[in-house]
């Protein structure tokens, strides 16, 4: 192109920022691979021939169409387009699930956002097999090898049935769910998480008779309904009530604030491009909004931070 449209060698190899001669062999290289002269050459002038003017258009659209794919790879390098793969935990409420969507989809239009419902024990191994760019995970765990934005803190009450005893009370003591059963995830999910979870309920006076494990938001209120049993959980997952308050389980708080979930954005150490960070951000602000969280540590930046930083 430079070559036909400057009608000379010398003139094309400076606008090009190159010597002539690798200009010149460059030019028959491509004759050659191409099966047709483009340039007839003389002492004086360089005319493009028939086949080249031909080629001319073609030429100038390649061109456009490299220039538009390396734009479009410095994007998705960047986090600017193409896709992310991101977790949550079952327990996330639709309303912060939704403004997690819209929040990341308003700044990044071009990223294809695939979100996927799964359990932090989960996450942690699709990190270790690249299956994963970012997502939010419940501590304790090991976070190794990770990078974490701010850790929140979910205060926790407890889900029982109405005509439960404790449901008379504005807050719960945990020493008052004795002979209750506990619904549960599976401790494969978050296992230093489960085993927390009930040491501090032992250490405050309720050790379940059974721990039942249930996720799915319906299995869990049928089991606390049919087998005499409570469940924990964030106020913003709680069943909503009618107009007159009424409903087979109430949620109440616990005395003390004795347990709470925690959790942080994390993501592979060194991954710290804007679709990555754009996540961190709008995830842990979404959580921010919720009446039952707080911070647990200061905010700090979200895309440079090591792992090891919170919990040193």
């Amino acid at each position: 192109m430079a070559v036909a449209e400057e009608s000379h060698f010398g003139r094309a190899a400076i606008r090009l920022g190159m010597a002539q001669p690798p200009l010149s062999q460059r030019v028959q290289r491509l004759e050659r691979e191409l099966g047709v002269r483009l340039f007839e050459r003389t002492s004086r002038q360089v005319t493009i021939t028939r086949a080249g003017t031909l080629l001319l258009d073609d030429a100038r659209e390649l061109l456009a169409r490299s220039e538009a794919l390396r734009a479009t790879a410095r994007r998705v390098r960047d986090g600017e387009s193409g896709l992310l793969r991101a977790a949550l935990p079952p327990d996330i409420a639709g309303e912060t699930l939704a403004a997690i969507l819209a929040g990341f989809r308003e700044s990044h239009a071009d990223v294809e956002l695939e979100l996927h419902e799964v359990s932090t024990t989960q996450q942690l191994a699709q990190f270790g097999t690249h299956d994963l760019d970012v997502g939010l995970i419940h501590h304790p765990c090991d976070v190794s090898g990770l990078e974490l934005g701010p850790v929140l803190r979910r205060e926790l009450g407890v889900l029982l049935p109405r005509d439960a005893p404790a449901a008379a009370l504005d807050e719960v003591p945990l020493s008052a769910l004795g002979g209750y059963d506990l619904v549960m995830f599976h401790r494969a999910d978050a296992p230093a998480l489960f085993d927390d979870l009930l040491t501090t309920c032992a250490r405050n006076g309720y050790t379940p008779p059974t721990v039942r494990h249930g996720q799915g938001v319906t299995f869990v209120h049928g089991l606390i309904m049919a087998a005499k049993a409570v469940a924990f959980s964030p106020k913003d997952v709680a069943p909503a009530q009618g107009p007159d308050g009424e409903g087979a389980l109430v949620w109440r708080p616990l005395a003390g604030s004795p347990l709470a979930w925690r959790h942080s954005v994390a993501w592979p150490r060194g991954r710290s491009d804007k679709a990555v960070a754009t996540f961190a951000d709008v995830a842990t602000r979404a959580l921010r909004r919720s009446e039952t969280v707080s911070a647990d540590l200061p905010a700090r930046p979200l895309h440079l931070r090591p792992a090891a930083e919170y919990w040193l």
